[in-house]
């Protein structure tokens, strides 16, 4: 890897922890943050998917980077996720992001509109030229019905901007068809899939589950980093039932903040609707996975207090603002 590493390795897509009506609780941002950090986290994306960008106003996001500026204090690089599914919307969210303090900005795939891979080149590029920030592509089908195809990456690598991708494809022989081909640093965006990114050279993660538990995932870094796959598989194989227990009953937003709650780390699991908290059966599934969870560094979960009557429903906020 020629290009130095602007974002960090073990890079937490961040909750944003709400109030029960919806409002986001400012003061237990700044606690979530400065906890991920403290237990190892050397990146925050803000506004991502799992901050429920779709859901927050444009001021909402621009103070998030400033908040997260501010608790980092030189900690931990702050990127800004999210973006929007109109070229012109995500130019103007980038640069104010930019002035804000942004460390560098995270690009998700136009959603919805399923553009040619033509437009998602054009998208991409001209959000690249409006800032000088870093930039990392989100490669994400699953939720924005189109992917980034080889050939569109190996054109915008060439950007002097475009550093990164983060991939939630798991197409493994694409990932390191690109690092052969490229200088582009890659990103697990997959919870379950960040040591078999790593291991074929992949330069960090971006994690729900590092909500809860970002000592593991440092672990994993520092291991691979050192060729001592052992450490890693030991901690990969550790991590498993949390991560089956964030990523695969409900949205990974909404069990993150569920166990967050239940842990007493933050004061409420509420999300805005569309998005709503786990029903009965759901959290009885997610709980059950937890049961399996053993000796995950930091994470104690002996006092474990779900509360399902919390976190059901959706909040509409009082404002609701532009979010396209």
């Amino acid at each position: 890897m020629t290009a130095e590493n602007p974002f960090g390795q073990v890079l937490v897509a961040l909750v944003t922890p709400m109030t029960a009506d919806g409002e986001v609780d400012w003061a237990g941002v700044e606690k979530h943050i400065d906890d991920v950090i403290t237990a190892g986290a050397d990146g925050i994306v803000v506004t991502g998917t799992t901050g429920e960008t779709s859901t927050l106003t444009d001021p909402e996001k621009i103070r998030l980077v400033e908040v997260g500026k501010d608790v980092a204090a030189g900690r931990a690089k702050i990127i800004t996720g999210g973006g929007s599914n109109e070229t012109a919307h995500a130019i103007e969210l980038y640069k104010h992001s930019e002035q804000a303090g942004a460390d560098g900005i995270m690009i998700v795939t136009p959603y919805y509109n399923k553009p040619t891979q033509a437009g998602i080149l054009t998208h991409f590029r001209m959000v690249a030229d409006a800032t000088d920030l870093p930039v990392i592509l989100y490669d994400i089908p699953g939720r924005t019905g189109v992917p980034i195809k080889y050939e569109t990456i190996i054109r915008l690598a060439k950007h002097p901007n475009i550093l990164a991708v983060k991939d939630a494809k798991g197409d493994f022989s694409e990932v390191s068809r690109v690092l052969n081909q490229t200088d582009l640093m890659y990103f697990s965006g997959d919870d379950a899939n960040v040591l078999p990114h790593l291991s074929i050279g992949a330069t960090g993660l971006i994690g729900v589950t590092a909500n809860i538990a970002p000592a593991p995932y440092r672990t994993i870094i520092d291991a691979v980093n050192r060729g001592d796959l052992t450490a890693a598989t030991a901690a990969h194989r550790q991590l498993e039932p949390l991560v089956r227990a964030v990523m695969t009953h409900v949205p990974g937003t909404v069990a993150a903040k569920y166990i967050l709650h239940g842990l007493g780390r933050i004061s409420s699991p509420r999300v805005r609707l569309p998005l709503v908290g786990p029903e009965e059966w759901e959290a009885a599934l997610i709980e059950d996975e937890i049961d399996l969870v053993q000796g995950i560094p930091g994470v104690d979960f002996h006092n474990f207090r779900p509360d399902r009557n919390a976190a059901a429903g959706g909040a509409l906020p009082k404002v609701a603002g532009t979010t396209r």
